[in-house]
């Protein structure tokens, strides 16, 4: 009896492990006629249990199921639909080629990307925009630019007319962790700001994350710009390029063995001032030159399933010449990135991914300048040797897992200056600084049921300000010296940094969304202007200078509509921010002194309401966004204690993006931005001392330049081609501020008259810098 009693048993136990025995179905998901992998595609289960799971950024999945047939659909942003049915019995490896929807004819409707995801993830302040959506936004002369299209989303602001530094809810320009290919980019402006460092054409995709930043990102206290390069073309040999107003581009890119192996050749080259030198010759400017370029690399091969590798570069420069014959005077200015990232990625089994990157950054900036018998050299930069490795684990459909590490070596090269006269030299003491960055994350993706998911993580970072190190004390002279060996830390800092995501499901189509993240940020850029110049210069955390540490709150409300063809959402944010930089009032350096002595500290916050709105679907889409938003300051040692806008603190902010297709041959873009102008200091006041003129200020940032508004459209002709032909092209024509709104970029004064006669008269002269420019490109591909 009693044998029989756990036979019985034994039954009923077999039975119920094998009804819940569950299998494995991962891959990749890839463009067909490419072979690039998919960041972000969605694929679940067709049913109302909302199961399913999206790629991580090298384009891998990992779904796990109950034994059972399902039927499974696949999508993603410009790409068609697709659906099958599975049964799974066993664990399956299944690669996924999805078609693009410019291989598909017009008639077929396109319904994009995981068309719920707007209430469906966690994710707050996080938007992808791929660069074929990027392209459709008319550009500054014609040059495609992935930072000025981040700038029309809510939240974003520009740093001014035309320039391609942002301010994200407040933070300042080095408050962005900005990424490509895992390798962070210290400059991201071309021609003093005006144009990004990114060629569109050599870039996969781009994504922004405003809030509730992820436990694997860390280093700064507002958001992520993460750019991935293309990976190249591993079906076929294309060449594609452009030639425009101010610049030309290609890119080749092809298999080096079909569906193994690809590389990638891209660049980019401005040839306006060559071209202008004529004209420049018979001016006040001759003898003057400037152009930037551009060169992106990727090389990638698949070892097996389980092992793939990749390598890739970056270089750009920046160079500026002014040569007078007539002063004796040479002038050459280079500044720019370079960026090596070789990444390993290893798959342990269907449901563990592994990634280990390797990246080597540099970034300098170099003054050269000579007259007569007075040269005169300066330069700064960064330097950074730098380890990622993460694992994803992907346990179930309810739970996935990320954890991992990262490892910096800094060392930053302050402005160094060095001067001759004859036979007399001059040079300054400015010793490089070395330190060690390191972060251990984790985080978890919890589905806790069909309406709650939960995530959240934690981030432990460590900095250390180590040796070697040379402290000048005293004089200029023959100052006292403090010497710090190799490796021996200085200061050690050490925060935990928690993050977390609720959603919580209203119904099918509404979401309520909850953020918090804290972050710490041990990098700083020093700056005078709005925008990251090469003239600014970052500096590490020191005993002195303290990690800026960023607190930030967010809800939100989303909301799709007219079965997903529009998407809606309210977020409100505010955020907390301590150990905020900036120059003291009236600081000048001496030759020996540390840089960091000139810095003031204080502290500031910033918060706001988002609107959104967007339409993906159907020959007409694009979105409205609006932000009113406060960021303020509070140091003191400024504004004599009290508190003051940031200069990047505009209350109301509004852009709206348009694309329409009328058909294969024809498309229209256009935008509108207006702005609340930016904050500034105003002289009041005026008086004479000693023969001199001296100023007094108000109140800083008390005033405001005029509103900032502009409209830019522009037409894409597809010229008639055959099907059969490989050869494609098309003209672009866009026009940079239609209506020619005369847009203050600053205001100068101009001081006329006598003072000893008493008729001392002050003039406010605003600037303006873009007028109305059309542009035309034509692009072509083969």
């Amino acid at each position: 009896m009693k044998r029989f009693f756990y036979t019985i048993l034994l039954f009923f136990i077999t039975l119920y492990a094998t009804a819940q025995e569950k299998f494995t179905i991962s891959g990749y998901i890839k463009d067909k006629a490419s072979g690039e992998t998919l960041v972000g595609a969605t694929i679940g289960v067709i049913d109302s249990s909302g199961r399913g799971t999206t790629t991580n950024v090298y384009g891998f999945y990992s779904l796990t199921l109950p034994a059972g047939t399902y039927k499974m659909l696949i999508d993603y942003v410009g790409y068609q639909n697709s659906a099958f049915e599975l049964t799974l019995d066993k664990d399956i490896q299944y690669n996924i080629d999805l078609v693009s929807a410019s291989d598909i004819l017009e008639e077929v409707v396109i319904t994009g990307t995981r068309t719920d995801e707007n209430v469906k993830s966690t994710q707050m302040g996080t938007v992808d925009l791929p660069t074929d959506r990027i392209k459709s936004i008319p550009a500054l002369m014609g040059e495609v630019d992935i930072i000025k299209a981040l700038q029309l989303l809510p939240g974003v602001q520009a740093a001014g007319e035309g320039n391609s530094g942002i301010y994200v809810r407040g933070g300042g320009p080095d408050q962005n962790l900005v990424l490509l290919d895992d390798a962070i980019v210290y400059n991201t402006g071309h021609l003093f700001g005006f144009f990004s460092v990114f060629n569109a054409d050599a870039v996969k995709n781009t994504t922004l994350i405003k809030g509730g930043m992820p436990a694997s990102y860390g280093g700064r206290i507002s958001s992520v710009i993460d750019v991935t390069m293309k990976e190249g073309n591993n079906k076929k040999l294309s060449f594609e390029g452009g030639i425009g107003l101010i610049s030309s581009r290609f890119t080749l890119e092809g298999p080096i063995r079909k569906d193994k192996s690809s590389f990638l050749i891209s660049g980019r080259r401005t040839y306006a001032f060559d071209l202008a030198q004529p004209f420049i010759k018979k001016t006040d400017f001759a003898g003057t030159n400037y152009n930037f370029y551009d060169l992106n690399l990727k090389w990638n091969y698949i070892f097996s399933r389980k092992d793939r590798l990749f390598v890739s570069g970056y270089f750009g420069r920046d160079v500026f010449v002014y040569n007078s014959e007539k002063s004796a005077t040479e002038v050459k200015i280079p500044w720019g990135n370079a960026t090596t990232t070789v990444r390993w990625n290893h798959l342990f089994n269907d449901k563990l991914f592994m990634n280990t990157s390797f990246i080597f950054n540099n970034y300098k900036f170099k003054f050269q300048g000579t007259q007569e018998d007075f040269s005169f050299e300066a330069l700064s930069g960064v330097r950074d040797f730098n380890l990622k490795f993460s694992l994803d684990y992907f346990l179930n459909p309810k739970n996935k897992f990320k954890f991992g590490y990262d490892y910096t070596f800094h060392t930053f090269t302050p402005t160094t200056a060095s001067a001759r006269s004859g036979e007399t030299e001059f040079k300054s003491n400015q010793i490089p600084k070395h330190a060690n960055e390191m972060a251990w994350f984790v985080q978890h993706e919890w589905d806790i049921s069909t309406r709650v998911r939960f995530d959240y993580g934690v981030r432990v970072s460590l900095f250390q300000h180590v040796g070697p190190y040379t402290e000048y004390i005293g004089g200029v002279v023959a100052p006292d010296t403090i010497i710090t060996p190799t490796l021996k830390p200085l200061k050690t800092y050490i925060y935990p940094e928690p993050r977390m995501n609720l959603r919580i499901g209203i119904d099918d189509v509404s979401s309520v969304k909850i953020g918090l993240s804290f972050n710490t940020q041990y990098v700083h850029l020093i700056s005078s202007s709005n925008s990251t110049l090469p003239t600014d210069v970052w500096v590490p955390s020191t005993a002195r200078v303290k990690p800026q540490l960023g607190l930030q709150y967010a809800i939100g409300y989303f909301r799709n509509f007219k079965d997903n063809m529009y998407e809606a959402s309210v977020e409100a944010y505010y955020k907390e921010m301590w150990n905020q930089i900036e120059y003291g009032e009236s600081y000048v350096q001496e030759l020996n002194s540390d840089i960091e002595l000139g810095y003031v500290f204080g502290r500031g916050r910033s918060y706001g309401l988002e609107l959104f709105v967007k339409k993906s679907q159907g020959k007409l889409n694009g979105w409205i966004g609006y932000t009113w938003s406060k960021t303020q300051r509070t140091f003191p040692d400024l504004n004599d204690g009290k508190t003051f806008p940031a200069k990047y603190d505009r209350t109301h902010d509004i852009s709206i993006n348009v694309a329409y297709d009328l058909n294969e041959h024809w498309s229209f873009g256009g935008t509108w931005v207006y702005a609340t102008g930016n904050a500034f200091t105003l002289p009041v006041e005026r008086y004479f001392i000693e023969l001199g003129i001296v100023t007094g200020y108000g109140e800083r940032n008390a005033y405001r330049l005029p509103s900032y508004h502009r409209m830019d459209l522009s037409v894409t002709w597809k010229p008639n081609r055959k099907p059969e032909k490989r050869f494609k092209s098309s003209y672009n024509f866009s026009i940079y501020n239609v209506y020619n709104r005369k847009n203050t970029y600053f205001i100068y004064y101009k001081i006329e008259g006598d003072p000893v006669s008493g008729d001392l008269n002050t003039k406010a002269i605003k600037v303006s810098i873009f007028p109305i420019i059309p542009s035309i490109t034509w692009n072509f591909k083969f």
